[in-house]
C-alpha cells in the first residue's frame, strides 16, 4: 500500500471514529439529561403567574439567578392561595409529579395558608395544626364532597415520600417570615409551622432548610425600619416586593450552602457561590 493510500485510509478511519464518538456522547447526554430543581409552594414562592402581580414577588422567581442553568433547570410550580393540602387535592401535584425524574430535586415551602379554616365556603384549605396522624372528616362546603383532612406535617410527609419513591431529592423549607414584629424583633415560626416542617423532614429523612430563621436573623440585624421600607410595601405584610424576594432567594441559597452534602451546591453560579454563609 502506498503512503498516499495509507494516509487516506487513516484519515477516513479517524473521521468515522470521531463521528462514532460524537454520536456516543450525544447518546449519553440524552440518557442523562441535566437535573431539574422543582419548586412547589404558595404565593410567597410564586406570586400570581410569577410576573410580580401588583409589584409583589415570590422568591422562586429569582432563584434561578443563583444557579448555572446550563447545568440544572429551575422550574417554579408554586401556586398562590394553596396550602400543603389543596396543592394536592386540587390536582396541582398530580401535574408536577410525572415531570420529576431520578436525580431531580424538589423544594417545598407551604404553611402560610395552612392556618386557614379547614372547612368554609371561601377556600376550605386549612390543615390540622401539627405534625401528627390526627384526621378530621368533613363534608367540604366548596367541593360538596366528603374529605379526610390531615395535619400540615402529614401532607409534607406525603410529598417527601412521593419524591423519594422516584429517586429524586426532597428539600423541606420552613415558611418565610411575614413583616410582623414584636419588640423590634421579627416574629418567627419555630414553635409552629417551622417546627412541624422540621419534624416532618426528620421523620422521613429529608433535607430541611430553616428558611424562616435565616431570613428572620437577617431582618433582625438590619432592623424593622429598613425591612419595612425596603422589602415590603405599606399594605401587604406577607408578600415581598422585588428587593425582598431577591433577599429571600439568596437566603434559600444560604440554606443550600449550609447543607454541605447537598449536591445542588455544585450547580451554583458565581452569584450563588458569593452568597454569604451568614448575615
Amino acid at each position: 500500500m502506498s503512503d498516499t493510500v495509507f494516509r487516506k485510509s487513516s484519515f477516513i478511519y479517524i473521521f468515522f471514529l470521531s463521528l462514532l464518538l460524537s454520536a456516543s456522547c450525544a447518546g449519553v447526554k440524552s440518557i442523562h439529561p441535566k437535573p431539574t430543581l422543582f419548586l412547589i409552594g404558595d404565593s410567597t414562592v410564586k406570586n400570581g403567574k410569577g410576573n410580580g402581580d401588583g409589584g409583589l414577588w415570590g422568591w422562586g422567581s429569582y432563584l434561578s439567578e443563583f444557579f448555572d442553568t446550563t447545568q440544572v433547570s429551575v422550574q417554579n410550580y408554586a401556586l398562590g392561595g394553596t396550602s400543603s393540602r389543596t396543592f394536592r387535592t386540587q390536582g396541582h401535584w398530580d401535574k408536577v409529579l410525572p415531570k420529576i425524574k431520578p436525580g431531580d430535586y424538589v423544594m417545598m415551602q407551604f404553611g402560610h395558608n395552612d392556618s386557614s379554616p379547614v372547612n368554609d365556603t371561601l377556600r376550605a384549605r386549612g390543615t390540622i395544626k401539627n405534625n401528627s396522624e390526627e384526621i378530621q372528616e368533613i363534608d367540604n362546603l366548596i367541593t360538596k364532597k366528603h374529605e379526610v383532612v390531615h395535619s400540615y406535617g402529614w401532607y409534607l410527609r406525603q410529598y417527601i415520600k412521593d419524591v423519594k419513591a422516584i429517586g429524586a431529592t426532597p428539600i423541606v423549607l420552613s415558611p418565610v417570615p411575614r413583616n410582623s414584629w414584636n419588640g423590634g424583633r421579627p416574629n418567627r415560626n419555630d414553635q409552629d409551622y417551622g417546627k412541624w416542617a422540621a419534624e416532618a423532614a426528620a421523620q422521613e429523612e429529608a433535607l430541611f432548610i430553616h428558611l424562616n430563621k435565616i431570613i428572620a436573623d437577617r431582618y433582625e440585624q438590619e432592623g424593622e425600619e429598613k425591612v419595612r421600607s425596603t422589602y415590603f410595601n405599606t399594605t401587604d405584610h406577607t408578600h415581598t416586593i422585588e428587593a425582598g424576594a431577591k433577599v429571600n432567594a439568596a437566603s434559600v441559597v444560604e440554606g443550600i450552602k449550609q447543607n454541605k452534602k447537598l449536591e445542588l451546591n455544585k450547580y451554583l453560579s458565581s452569584q450563588g457561590k458569593s452568597v454569604r454563609s451568614s448575615y
